[in-house]
């Protein structure tokens, strides 16, 4: 079903769609992290270190990328390691820091959790053309481009810059 019609639409129906899709997501993030004994945040942060893979993240490589303090990402570290998300290990170049790898069990129950509906989106994305698929990827990745910038702005917290 490559290239198939699709109706047309304004920027404000793709806007409210998109609001749709997040508001979903939100909701469905906090059943998934209900599931697994976690909040989002924590789990959000679990989402990074699996993300990295092997290049194991420091705990300010994890508050970077999570928008929170060092201090705030230690609690969540502690939360992780608690439940048998994560373990911490010396980092080999700095002794004074710390990686967080994810731990196999772990990794696989998640996989779980999310296996069902990630098989679903790839469904979804076969009915597109390799051409819309790389359109709706550039839109993604300029989106969250987008998302960071407006973050970035809401934390610098300064009045006069329009966020």
């Amino acid at each position: 079903m490559h290239g198939t019609p699709r109706p047309p639409a304004t920027p404000a129906q793709a806007l409210a769609a998109m609001d749709h899709l997040i508001a979903a997501h939100l909701i469905g993030q906090q059943e998934l992290a209900r599931r697994l004994g976690l909040n989002v945040t924590d789990l959000t942060c679990f989402a990074f270190v699996l993300e990295a893979g092997d290049e194991l993240l420091t705990a300010g490589d994890l508050a970077a990328r999570a928008h929170v303090t060092t201090g705030a990402v230690t609690g969540i570290l502690n939360r992780l390691e608690r439940a048998g998300y994560v373990t911490r290990r010396p980092d080999p170049a700095d002794r004074r820091r710390v990686r967080v790898a994810a731990v196999p069990d772990a990794v696989a129950r998640v996989e779980a959790v999310y296996a069902g509906h990630y098989k679903r989106l790839n469904a979804l994305f076969s009915d597109y053309s390799p051409e819309e698929l790389a359109i709706i990827t550039d839109w993604f990745t300029r989106a969250t481009a987008l998302a960071h910038e407006y973050l970035e702005k809401l934390n610098r917290n300064d009045p006069d810059e329009e966020c």
